[in-house]
């Protein structure tokens, strides 16, 4: 292809659809975990989730996947799906949250751009639970790319918003 093209700006991905092994535990992780809603299902095989009525940013089926392992860690695949909370308050609930059900989290950085928290579903999915800064806060290159960092997030810190 000879003519550049460049995906419209205003795009966004809509929703991921996930293989899972065990359509009940899933729903316990995204459903009564994070909190997202039932909109539908299809029979015992399949579940569809949604933030504020969407018809679905999460779909989990069972079609090709019941009872087997979670996909090798050294392999190709999804690394993780990034959830994008409204502000900061809403990630230090969600933090809460976890903390409270005793959830394992694989980590928490601030990347200056956005903080997130990083854990793993039931069937080893990584999910980042993250906040971006507002863009006037985010530091840039010389050469105008995004200056991105990993370093810790201050958890005690984060939970300071719900104060």
């Amino acid at each position: 292809m000879k003519e550049k093209y460049t995906i419209p700006k205003n795009t966004r991905i809509g929703h991921v659809h996930l293989k899972v092994a065990d359509l009940d535990r899933s729903l316990s992780f995204y459903k009564d975990l994070l909190g997202f809603e039932l909109t539908s299902t299809y029979g015992k095989q399949a579940a569809f989730l949604s933030a504020g009525g969407y018809h679905h940013h999460i779909g989990l089926n069972t079609w090709h996947s019941a009872g087997l392992p979670p996909a090798p860690v050294k392999g190709v695949g999804l690394y993780h799906t990034a959830i994008l909370y409204p502000t900061r308050k809403e990630l230090a609930k969600i933090y809460h949250r976890i903390r409270i059900a005793n959830y394992p989290m694989t980590g928490a950085s601030d990347h200056g751009v956005s903080q997130a928290l990083y854990l793993n579903d039931p069937d080893g999915n990584g999910v980042e639970l993250y906040w971006d800064r507002p863009k006037e806060l985010w530091s840039y290159d010389s050469d105008g790319s995004i200056n991105m960092l990993v370093k810790e997030l201050d958890l005690g810190d984060l939970l300071q918003e719900l104060d």
